[in-house]
C-alpha cells in the first residue's frame, strides 16, 4: 500500500478581483483560474454497518451499474442485500484498512497521486492550473467539490475520470454525476471530459513497466491481466468497454515482447445471476493451477489504484482458489498508483486536454 501522502492543499485562490466597471455593491470576484478535476470510485467512510450501507446503497442505486427496473430491484436492495451485504463487505474492507489514517487504501493512494499530480501542474503552470479530486460514491463529493472549485474562480474545468477503459458503470457515470452537479451552479464553468486512455503509448509503457520491475525481469508461465467485469449484455448493447481491455492486454503483451500464449484476459467481481464477460479471474486462475501452471502472476490494467478488488479480491479470493487448486507460485503486480511514470501519463492527459485553454 502506498504509505499516507500528506495532506497536499490545493493552490490557494488569488485575492478576489474588483471590476471596473461594476457599481461599488457588485459582488467581487475571484481571479480566473482552470481547474483540473479527477475523479474516482469512491470508498466508504469507514468500515462499520452504516457507513458501508450509506456506500453500497448509492452504488448500486446507480442506474449505470444495475439497470434493472426500479420495482424490481431496489425492494431487493433495500431488503436482503442492504441487510447483509454491509458486514460481508465491512470485514473485507476492515482486512485492508489503512488504520493509521483511518481510511481505505483506495482514498490513501488518490490523495497521493492527486499530491503529486498538483505538484506536476505547479511545475509546468504554476498558479494558473488548481487541481483536486472528488469520488463519484461517498466522499467528497462531486458536487462538494465542483462548488469549491468554482468559488476559486475556475471558470474552465478538465474532467479526469479515472478509468483507462471506458465503460458505461465508470467513465459514464461519474461524467452524469459531474453533469448533475453542474445543473446547481449559477455561473457553469466550461469543461471538457477526458477520453478514455487504453492504448495511450505512455500508459502501456508505465504498465510494462510496472510488470518489469515486480517481476524482476522474468516471465512466469502465465500473467494473467484481470479486468472489472460487467454483464455480457451491456458489451451486446454497445458498451466499448470488452474490446478496450482486449486492445490494452494485446499492447501490453507486444510492449513487453512476449509470445502471443503469454497472457489472458480474464473478468473479476462478477455480481447476481447474470453472465458476465468471460473467463472468470476466478475460474480461469484454478484451471491453470489444474492444468500445472505453477507460476502465475496478476495484473489489474483496469484499476489506476489499488483498491477492494485489488488488495482484498485479487490477492486473497483470487489467490486462494489458485493456490487451493494446486498451484504454486502467485505474484500480483500493484497497480499504477502514485508511480511518477503513471503521473507523467495523467499530466500529459491534461496538458492535451487544456490546449487552447492556456
Amino acid at each position: 500500500m502506498t504509505s499516507p501522502a500528506p495532506n497536499s492543499p490545493a493552490p490557494r485562490a488569488p485575492a478576489p478581483r474588483a471590476l471596473p466597471h461594476a457599481p461599488a455593491d457588485h459582488p467581487s470576484l475571484p481571479q480566473p483560474r482552470i481547474g483540473v478535476l479527477v475523479a474516482n470510485l469512491g470508498t466508504p467512510d469507514g468500515h462499520d454497518y452504516w457507513s458501508m450501507r450509506r456506500y453500497l446503497n448509492e452504488f448500486l442505486s446507480d442506474k449505470r451499474v444495475i439497470d434493472y427496473p426500479r420495482w424490481k430491484w431496489q425492494p431487493l436492495l433495500q431488503g436482503i442485500i442492504l441487510t447483509k451485504r454491509p458486514f460481508t463487505s465491512g470485514a473485507n474492507y476492515r482486512s485492508i484498512w489503512n488504520h493509521e489514517a483511518d481510511e481505505s487504501p483506495l482514498m490513501t493512494i488518490t490523495k497521493a497521486k492527486v499530491a503529486k499530480l498538483r505538484a506536476e501542474a505547479q511545475r509546468r503552470w504554476g498558479d494558473a492550473v488548481m487541481v483536486d479530486f472528488c469520488m463519484r460514491y461517498g466522499n467528497p463529493s462531486t458536487p462538494a467539490v465542483l462548488d469549491r472549485m468554482v468559488k476559486a474562480g475556475c471558470e474552465r474545468i478538465v474532467f479526469l475520470p479515472m478509468y483507462p477503459q471506458y465503460a458505461g458503470a465508470t467513465t459514464a457515470t461519474a461524467n452524469d454525476q459531474l453533469f448533475r452537479a453542474l445543473m446547481a451552479q449559477k455561473w457553469q464553468p466550461a469543461v471538457r471530459t477526458c477520453p478514455a486512455y487504453f492504448d495511450r503509448p505512455d500508459y502501456i509503457d508505465a504498465l510494462a513497466q510496472s510488470v518489469e520491475r515486480t517481476l524482476g525481469g522474468r516471465r512466469p508461465q502465465k500473467l494473467v491481466a484481470s479486468y472489472h467485469g460487467m454483464p455480457r449484455r451491456y458489451l451486446l448493447e454497445g458498451d466499448p468497454y470488452h474490446c478496450q481491455c482486449q486492445k490494452t492486454t494485446r499492447l501490453l503483451r507486444e510492449r513487453l515482447g512476449w509470445p502471443e500464449d503469454a497472457i489472458d484476459t480474464t473478468f473479476q467481481s462478477v455480481f447476481g445471476r447474470e453472465e458476465w464477460l468471460k473467463p472468470y479471474t476466478v475460474e480461469h486462475v484454478a484451471d491453470l493451477a489444474r492444468r500445472g501452471i505453477a507460476d502465475i502472476a496478476v495484473i489489474s490494467p483496469a484499476f489506476s489504484a489499488d483498491c477492494i478488488e485489488t488488495l482484498e479480491e485479487i490477492n486473497g479470493e483470487i489467490r486462494e482458489a489458485y493456490e487451493h487448486a494446486g498451484g504454486k507460485d502467485f505474484t500480483y503486480i500493484p497497480c499504477l498508483n502514485d508511480d511518477d511514470a503513471h503521473i507523467q501519463v495523467l499530466a500529459g492527459i491534461v496538458e492535451e486536454n487544456l490546449a487552447g485553454w492556456l
